[in-house]
């Protein structure tokens, strides 16, 4: 069974490739997209390199985490874009093209699940399922103006996924709203029984706690209107706290992160790459070359910092606490973007994302306005294994956040409610 789907945004790969629905269940009637790295049956995945799909087989089997989605109801209509071998973060594709960011078209989308994003906001499909390492669900999400969400390390079989870095590497998704990701959610992270319980009996979340170092990253405009939010969100707490994460420096933890990223990826892909000699693009090639001259040797300070960072974090949190940071920046940077500007912003982003890579901690992004008419999004992490807590926690606020954020007359600067 095909259903081409309309696909202005430039979102998929193969909008044509549907698998129905295997059951009835609650996501009867809804259609989701997968970022062209999942396996499934009788479709050969490019992840983002036409030498990859060159070189790679048809899968002879479909990934848990889709078939779970079929047997609930959903049906799976298109393969969407990705950026090479996931290794970057703006969406950009030089073999395939950058697909359209539907909510600020003069924009990047963001990446590496891209095409997941742009199809969830352009309404092509009601959620997507993506893949974030360091953080390719939360930017692209944020960019485009839709919820997403990375889950807790390991909490979601990778099975039939193309790795980038396994000790990063986790499936998410994307939403337009709280309710359908806590649904997708209740289904992917199912294999825990002790997140299966009544909401009613678990302890609410009691702590915000507030990185300033984090906000220190974030643009003046979009910080300004992004702790507006956050000064509605204090009185529902029982307490707040302003703390500084990482007093050695989110630049530091983004080295710790880079690094072992870098080696892990090398070891995935780099036996490939020096075979067959793949043509990459612009930045992508860097970065693997990159890759290439790293040595265990050079990761064995880092994993033990980062071992370090997970302890420390996961200890801040526990299970009655929340760290609020923004999830980018500012606004997605134009569709032109490259050389050193490109690199700067990628670091930037970078070290507010590693907050959560390091730590191996779910993150959820949700969309709470614009600046010049394009989105900004706000994070909440949450402390290892509280992934459905955390989803309830939002779906149960949704209210919160649509008092906070009122429509703007259109200026300029301002931020308007989606």
């Amino acid at each position: 069974m095909q259903h081409k789907i309309n696909d202005t945004f430039h979102a998929f790969i193969k909008p044509e490739l549907t698998l129905p629905a295997t059951h009835k269940g609650i996501l009867d009637g809804l259609r989701f997209a997968v970022k062209d790295v999942f396996a499934i049956k009788g479709h050969a995945s490019s992840a983002g390199n036409p030498d990859w799909l060159r070189t790679h087989e048809a899968a002879d089997y479909t990934a848990s985490s889709i078939e779970r989605l079929l047997a609930a109801g959903a049906t799976l209509t298109g393969a969407a874009h990705t950026d090479e071998l996931m290794y970057s973060i703006n969406g950009q594709n030089a073999h395939y093209g950058t697909p359209i960011n539907p909510a600020a078209p003069n924009r990047i989308p963001g990446g590496s699940s891209s095409g997941s994003a742009v199809a969830v906001a352009a309404g092509a499909v009601d959620f997507a399922l993506g893949t974030d390492t360091g953080g390719s669900v939360r930017v692209p999400s944020a960019y485009c103006g839709v919820y997403g969400f990375r889950p807790t390390h390991g909490a979601v079989a990778m099975d039939g996924v193309i790795p980038l870095a396994p000790s990063f590497d986790t499936v998410g998704w994307m939403a337009q709203g709280s309710a359908l990701l806590l649904k997708v959610g209740e289904l992917l992270l199912a294999e825990d029984t002790t997140e299966t319980i009544d909401a009613a009996d678990v302890l609410p979340f009691s702590r915000l706690l507030i990185a300033e170092d984090a906000w220190s990253k974030a643009e003046s405009a979009s910080a300004v209107q992004l702790r507006q939010l956050v000064a509605e969100l204090e009185p529902a707490m029982a307490s707040a706290e302003r703390l500084t994460l990482a007093p050695e420096g989110l630049e530091q933890w983004l080295e710790v992160f880079r690094t072992i990223q870098g080696l892990e990826i090398w070891q995935s892909h780099g036996e490939w790459i020096t075979r067959e000699q793949p043509a990459f693009g612009p930045g992508i090639a860097q970065r693997f070359r990159w890759a290439s001259t790293l040595q265990s040797e050079d990761s064995e300070e880092k994993v033990e910092e980062r071992s370090s960072i997970r302890a420390k974090l996961r200890e801040l949190l526990g299970t009655e606490s929340l760290l609020i940071i923004p999830t980018i920046p500012g606004t997605a940077p134009d569709r032109d973007i490259s050389g050193d500007a490109a690199d700067k912003q990628r670091a930037l982003t970078m070290q507010l994302c590693c907050i959560a890579g390091l730590s191996g901690l779910p993150q959820v992004t949700l969309p709470v306005g614009e600046v010049d008419g394009a989105p900004i999004g706000l994070s909440i992490i949450a402390g290892a294994g509280q992934d459905l807590k955390l989803l309830r926690w939002l779906d149960q606020h949704s209210d919160l956040w649509e008092r906070s954020w009122r429509p703007s007359s259109g200026n300029e600067g301002e931020v308007r409610h989606r």
